[in-house]
């Protein structure tokens, strides 16, 4: 079984996705089953009858309270049995462990460790989603066979898109451009501009630009599974790498990754842009994502299937790998602190 932070939000489900109606998530390798309760908090709970073990999953929901598909079971929100049919004594151990949720930004949050340690407000926020002069459009939930760490590596990573998005979010004007990386207080930012250039086929299509252009592209880790992308055009001489944004476009584009196993990951996105569109134009915007993150997917299930296969080999680093190199270290510190940490209060 593979190591993962557990004192964190990650994300689990799309808020539009949770209903009245029981509802199977896998999350750091563990079955969470979850639901809307009549008052319409989202309640996560690990989707395991403690008797025989059956998938809560497996059951049905009455009103508030899960009745488990083998012997009727009944669990309320809080993973408490509440009914055992034909017993009146309910045993100290007949309880589900239930996870904290919180709903931000359209997705359902679930914390996985200390239940103590979840403050809704350390959940991961960005103003620009919420600022009515922009517009939020939501994604996909995409399923893709790779260790999220994998997709991380991608999500630090601007050198891949002039080789792998050239229809969408690169070109071969960013070749050669160096990328800059720092650590950040809770990730990781990597960076570079692109002056003096042809605009991005996204940027042609939907800005309207002809002219060279100057661009960017701040890829905003935080750690251990979020990663949003700001990205913008501005028209070459205008002064965007000074500072002034007045007359461009600019994209968020938010993936907010929920780590199954250490072979899958679903990576759940959206995009805020500083000008709002249509339907048909947000549609076609998303249709233009979704290809370029579809060949992120076919680029990293490769990459997987691979070290699966060759787990000796070695992998060369490159100037460009600072980043990923930055992230995965700082995975493994957080880890490491909360084993440390669990160890202390054992010993104690």
């Amino acid at each position: 079984m593979a190591e993962y932070v557990l004192n964190t939000w990650y994300p689990i489900a799309w808020s539009r996705d949770i209903t009245q109606s029981l509802a199977q998530r896998r999350i750091v390798e563990k079955d969470v089953v979850m639901y809307r309760n009549t008052q319409g908090k989202v309640v996560a709970q690990l989707d395991i009858c403690p008797h025989r073990m059956l998938p809560l999953s497996h059951g049905k929901l009455k009103g508030d309270v899960i009745q488990c598909g083998y012997h009727g079971m009944e669990f309320d929100c809080s993973g408490k049995c509440v009914r055992i049919p034909g017993q009146d004594k309910i045993p100290a151990g007949a309880k589900v462990t239930t996870y904290p949720t919180h709903e931000h930004m359209g997705l359902v949050w679930i914390w996985m460790g200390d239940a103590d340690k979840a403050d809704p407000a350390k959940v991961y926020d960005l103003p620009q989603y919420h600022d009515p002069a922009w517009q939020a459009v939501e994604g996909d939930a995409l399923r893709i066979e790779c260790n999220y760490l994998n997709l991380c590596d991608n999500l630090c990573d601007p050198s891949h898109v002039s080789f792998v998005h050239l229809t969408t979010l690169g070109n071969a004007a960013s070749e050669d451009v160096p990328v800059q990386s720092e650590r950040t207080e809770n990730g990781v930012l990597t960076w570079r501009w692109v002056l003096d250039a042809p605009a991005i086929p996204l940027f042609q299509k939907f800005g309207g630009f002809t002219t060279n252009v100057d661009r960017w592209h701040y890829y905003h880790y935080t750690a251990p599974s979020i990663a949003v992308i700001d990205f913008g055009t501005a028209k070459t001489g205008t002064g965007a790498p000074e500072g002034n944004r007045d007359d461009c476009i600019q994209i968020y584009a938010c993936h907010f990754m929920t780590p199954v196993d250490e072979n899958t990951v679903i990576d759940h996105w959206l995009h805020v842009k500083n000008f709002k569109a249509d339907d048909d134009t947000n549609k076609a915007m998303s249709a233009s994502f979704r290809e370029a993150f579809s060949e992120d997917k076919v680029i990293l299930e490769a990459i997987h299937k691979n070290e699966k296969a060759y787990p000796d080999f070695k992998p060369v680093l490159l100037n460009l790998d600072a980043s990923a190199v930055r992230m995965r270290r700082l995975v493994d510190s957080m880890i490491d602190a909360e084993k440390a940490e669990r160890q202390s209060v054992k010993a104690a």
